[in-house]
C-alpha cells in the first residue's frame, strides 16, 4: 500500500508540474488565495467577538460582507464540493490559521518546541486541505493503523498528512512568479 501511495503522489506531482508548464495550474496564486480566505475567516471571528464584547451590533452586520467575500474566493479554490467538502475546507483553513497564530504566540513566549509542534500540525492540516481539493486524498484508502503510519508497511511513519505535506512542499512554491 505504501508503494501505491508513493506512486500516486509521484503521479500527482508530475501532473502538477506538467500543468504548471502549460500554465493551466497556478498553485502559487491559489496558495495566496487560500491564505486570504484564512484571514477572512479570522476577520469574521473578530467581528463576532468584537460585537459580543462591545454590544455594538454593527460588528455583527459587517460579518455578512466579509462572509460573502470569503465565499466568493473559496469558490475559486474548491474543485470538489461533494458532501460537506465546502465546510470541511473552510474549517481546515481556519484551524490551520489558528494553529499558526497560537504557534507564533508560543514562539514569542520562548516555547520553541511547543511552537514547532503547533506549526507542524498547522502545516499538516493545510496540506490536508490541498490534498482533498486536488483530489489527492482518497478517503477509502485511509485506514486506522498507527497514529503516524499509513499502513502496517509504513516504515517512515510520517502518516498520510506528513506524506501529503511533502507533496505540497514539492508542488506549491509561492516564490515562483
Amino acid at each position: 500500500m505504501e508503494k501505491d501511495v508513493e506512486k500516486k503522489l509521484d503521479e500527482i506531482l508530475e501532473h502538477a508540474k506538467k500543468m504548471k508548464k502549460e500554465e493551466k495550474l497556478d498553485l502559487s496564486s491559489d496558495e495566496d488565495l487560500s491564505i486570504a480566505v484564512m484571514n477572512l475567516v479570522s476577520i469574521e471571528e473578530h467581528f463576532f467577538f468584537t460585537g459580543a464584547k462591545t454590544g455594538n451590533k454593527k460588528y455583527f452586520d459587517m460579518i455578512l460582507e466579509v462572509r460573502e467575500m470569503r465565499k466568493q474566493l473559496l469558490k475559486k479554490l474548491l474543485k470538489n464540493t461533494e458532501g460537506e467538502m465546502w465546510c470541511i475546507s473552510k474549517h481546515l483553513l481556519a484551524a490551520s490559521m489558528r494553529l499558526m497564530e497560537v504557534g507564533t504566540k508560543q514562539l514569542s513566549a520562548g516555547n520553541k518546541e511547543e511552537a514547532y509542534e503547533l506549526f507542524e500540525k498547522a502545516y499538516n492540516i493545510y496540506a490536508l486541505f490541498w490534498g482533498l481539493n486536488l483530489n489527492v486524498v482518497d478517503t477509502s484508502d485511509i485506514k486506522e493503523i498507527d497514529e503516524n503510519a499509513i499502513n502496517k508497511h509504513d516504515q517512515e511513519k510520517k502518516g498520510f498528512m506528513g506524506k501529503l505535506g511533502v507533496l505540497v512542499k514539492k508542488v506549491i512554491d509561492c516564490c515562483i512568479e
